[in-house]
């Protein structure tokens, strides 16, 4: 299997998923803007989602993966079909009953993860219906991440990566035609989250049908609970809940930091999230989902030459894509926040307002993409300790930066401080992975940096002379907006590949092969 092919099939599926997400915030933006009802949804939608993230595609994935990774190359056929349907049982059973303990408790969670919308007992209580609609969506994506896993074992990277498309369809297509028949009309996403979850649940069902390995739960927990490898999971998932998804920590502490602030700050940061996911899920959550089976085969092998070189690879390839993204974001961000939000209730203030989360965030895109690539090389070893520590170490480092920050410049604080303390974790963990001797840089290494450097600076170039003034962009009308950003992303991306081409690098130098 080559990597690279394997990373461009998960990226291309992955970039389809996010231009429809910009289309789905478009529609959305101009139909809501950025106030109270939106600041109602995103709260309620980014309970579940975090979950989703923590659980589903952080913790489990990152346990469930290398587990099934070893029972496959090392196990029956057999065996490795009971632990999926034993996995499975005993998953379905527990996000039935969390799934059910958080609708009831939906009022208290909203509480919890915004305490500033009980001074507006309307606010609170649309959030708290929000969240009883969507609340679902986490035993639907959970089931989602279990057949991912499965597929991305057996090499299916397609599927799994396109599965996301079917949440931003439904969103699509229930703001432009549902909002008329619900009362308020921001009902109409709470349900788009929860159709969607069901629609990428049951795509999944006839690829595993295909493989034989459509899991079988029972209602036989007790019998599942009992299989070595399920408590093996549930052992390493315990900590890896933290290990992985400090920043989905951080995030939902923000919010909670951003409910005392001006209304709209909850909608700003969320909009920029939104762009600075674009290239964090299409590299990061890319590159995570093929290292982590390759390097699960690597280390079930005891080659630990292979595991090194696939680590090498990844944070090479990380920076050659990530790095320039960051400051594109930074330098783009006026450019790109008007084109694709400066519509209908979304007014210039919230354009200059996402601006200032957005830059925030662009100064540690590059650490949140070094993690999602540095810890699969402790979890596929099945070590959870070292990352649970640098975990937290990183957490208290981005709260205390939030108490810094916020008095500051206010809800760009909060973007800011996640990025930087994402910057410390990804320090971290290389630091421990060299420390253990687990990775060693291959040959280069200063050579790529000095390359790299010189095609951001000629990209940077190209950008802020091609950008013009911030005001154009806030005068222009959609489409003048439209066809300058149309060329001006081509020019930048044209200028640092072509730097990168005159300096020596060729598409050949990043192929790589997994074992088998």
């Amino acid at each position: 299997m080559n990597l690279l092919r394997a990373l461009a099939t998960v990226s291309g599926m992955t970039l389809l998923s996010r231009i429809l997400g910009f289309v789905r915030d478009f529609v959305i933006a101009r139909a809501f803007g950025a106030g109270l009802a939106t600041d109602a949804f995103f709260v309620a939608f980014k309970l579940p989602n975090l979950l989703r993230r923590m659980f589903a595609e952080g913790a489990f994935s990152q346990a469930f993966v290398p587990m099934l990774g070893e029972y496959k190359n090392s196990r029956s056929e057999e065996d490795t079909r009971t632990l999926i349907d034993h996995v499975a049982t005993v998953l379905s059973i527990a996000l039935f009953v969390v799934t059910a303990i958080g609708v009831a408790a939906a009022p208290f969670l909203v509480w919890i993860s915004a305490p500033g919308f009980v001074a507006n007992p309307g606010k609170f209580e649309l959030t708290v219906e929000l969240t009883r609609i969507t609340f679902p969506y986490i035993l639907f994506m959970s089931l989602v991440a279990l057949s991912g896993g499965i597929l991305n074992s057996w090499s299916r990277f397609a599927l799994p990566a396109f599965t996301p498309v079917l949440l931003n369809l439904s969103f699509i297509a229930m703001a432009l035609f549902a909002t008329p028949y619900f009362d308020p009309p921001v009902l109409a996403l709470g349900w788009a989250v929860f159709i969607g979850g069901v629609l990428q649940l049951a795509i999944q069902i006839p690829a595993l049908r295909r493989l034989r390995l459509l899991p079988r739960p029972t209602l036989n927990w007790r019998a599942a609970w009992a299989d070595p490898g399920v408590r093996r999971i549930a052992l390493l998932m315990g900590p890896a809940l933290i290990g992985v998804s400090v920043s989905q920590i951080s995030l939902l502490i923000n919010t909670i930091f951003a409910s005392f602030l001006t209304t709209g700050s909850v909608s700003w940061l969320y909009y920029a999230d939104r762009l600075m996911e674009f290239p964090s899920g299409m590299l990061g959550a890319a590159l995570g989902t093929i290292l982590l089976p390759s390097l699960s085969r690597a280390h079930a092998k005891g080659d630990t030459q292979e595991y090194s070189k696939l680590l090498d690879w990844g944070l090479r390839l990380t920076l050659l894509l990530a790095a320039p993204a960051a400051l594109a974001l930074a330098i783009l961000a006026v450019p790109l926040i008007s084109t694709l939000f400066f519509h209908g209730a979304f007014t210039a203030d919230d354009v200059l307002r996402t601006r200032e989360a957005l830059v925030a965030y662009a100064v540690g895109l590059t650490g949140l993409i070094l993690v999602k690539v540095l810890a699969p090389g402790f979890y596929a070893r099945q070590n959870v300790r070292t990352p649970v520590k640098i975990a937290l170490i990183s957490l208290a480092a981005t709260q205390a930066m939030n108490l810094a920050f916020i008095g500051w410049i206010g809800h760009a604080g909060l973007a800011l401080s996640i990025g930087l303390a994402a910057c410390l974790n990804a320090g971290m963990l290389y630091h421990g992975l060299r420390q253990l001797q687990i990775f060693q840089p291959q040959p280069g290494w200063p050579a790529f940096m000095f390359k790299l450097l010189m095609a951001m600076l000629v990209m940077c170039g190209a950008l802020w002379v091609g950008m013009g003034t911030e005001q154009q962009w806030l005068q222009g009308n959609l489409i003048q907006r439209g066809l300058h950003l149309a060329w001006l992303v081509p020019l930048g991306a044209s200028a640092y590949f072509a730097t990168l081409w005159l300096l020596g690098f060729r598409l050949g130098d990043f192929k790589r092969r997994a074992s088998t």
